[in-house]
């Protein structure tokens, strides 16, 4: 079965950096998204960037444009985390669909059981 399993969360200091990673396996179809997503303590969870394997697109929220890079090697996608600010603190879950944006999040099908990222000083 399809399997998500996220890594490299941590404690950080306000304009630190991290690499979160999501290992993907199980699923045979080249045409699917990847999408990571934010869960801030009391709050929904967002979508924070995706990436598409279907045709390259890479999608990403405006709170994270210029700080966050998602990327992709073979079947682990990566997010990549510049300048954190502490409002950056929550869980972060990578989750897999056909096609869809990062807004529509019932629209992904597999869930990994995400990983904490808190930003303090």
């Amino acid at each position: 079965q399809v399997q998500l399993v996220e890594s490299g969360g941590a404690l950080v200091q306000p304009g630190g950096s991290l690499r979160l990673s999501c290992a993907a396996s199980g699923f045979t179809s080249d045409d699917y998204t990847i999408g990571w997503f934010h869960q801030a303590p009391g709050k929904e969870r967002e979508g924070v960037a995706c990436i598409s394997n279907t045709d390259g697109r890479i999608e990403y929220a405006d709170s994270v444009k210029g700080r966050f890079t998602i990327s992709r090697d073979k079947n682990t996608v990566y997010l990549q985390m510049n300048n954190l600010k502490p409002e950056d603190t929550g869980r972060y879950y990578c989750a897999l669909g056909g096609y869809p944006t990062i807004t529509h999040l019932a629209e992904y099908d597999y869930w990994g059981s995400g990983t904490q990222v808190t930003v303090s000083s």
